[in-house]
């Protein structure tokens, strides 16, 4: 699982040129603490819209890579491909499910500033980057019932993961919150690489949590740690 990032510039637009020329500038940045008074729109994706939208959903993985270890490098054209070939796979699994958030951007046009998406847990979808591997009795246990749901990846620009982590307004815990909405009682579970420091400490914002000590024989040589939600 993989939390993106992408920094913003800010944006000054002018207007015609001239001798009378006026500058517009953006708003100021809001207050911390202070909830937006517009917030992006979230609404799920059918599977047929996430096909036509394959592209833009490529594009927003990689404007949001990070270049850091462990993580593709977002000026490979390779990468939203491989994205896109991976989530072609998983929209077809029972009770899939991908939320986008879209927000207007300066052209006036609608875009896709945000997604998370993912699907309940059973037996034989244990397999998903070696899962089984990960999950305590306890919690695969849950798979029978399907009260386990994966949220395979949160897509989000950077200040979501950087500023009001912890309020409830925030974007990345409006989408999981949301996945996990149509999904009475279900934990949630995540895998995240132990290099990728960066959004291991996001998700730890977003209310995410690792098992208590115990709950899991962990090892030196385990690749990813498991966290989870609810």
């Amino acid at each position: 699982m993989s939390a993106r990032m992408l920094g913003h510039p800010a944006i000054t637009r002018s207007g015609p040129p001239g001798p009378h020329r006026t500058l517009v500038q953006e708003p100021p940045p809001r207050r911390p603490g202070t909830p937006p008074r517009e917030g992006e729109f979230v609404r799920p994706l059918t599977r047929r819209q996430v096909d036509d939208r394959m592209g833009e959903l490529g594009e927003l993985y990689t404007r949001t890579t990070s270049c850091e270890s462990g993580i593709l490098d977002p000026s490979d054209p390779d990468s939203g491909i491989a994205f896109q070939q991976r989530l072609a796979g998983l929209v077809r699994r029972p009770g899939f499910e991908l939320l986008v958030a879209e927000a207007v951007d300066a052209s006036g046009a609608t875009v896709i500033s945000a997604c998370a998406y993912g699907f309940p847990v059973r037996g034989p979808e244990l397999w998903w980057q070696g899962l089984d591997g990960y999950l305590p009795e306890t919690l695969s246990r849950l798979t029978s019932s399907g009260k386990l749901f994966a949220v395979a990846d949160i897509l989000v620009e950077r200040r979501v993961r950087t500023h009001d982590q912890s309020r409830d307004w925030n974007l990345a815990r409006r989408l999981q919150k949301r996945l996990l909405a149509d999904h009475t009682g279900a934990l949630g579970v995540t895998l995240v690489d132990r290099d990728d420091a960066d959004t291991y400490r996001a998700l730890l914002s977003w209310g995410w949590r690792r098992l208590p000590a115990g709950a899991r024989r962990s090892s030196l040589f385990d690749s990813r740690c498991l966290l989870v939600l609810g």
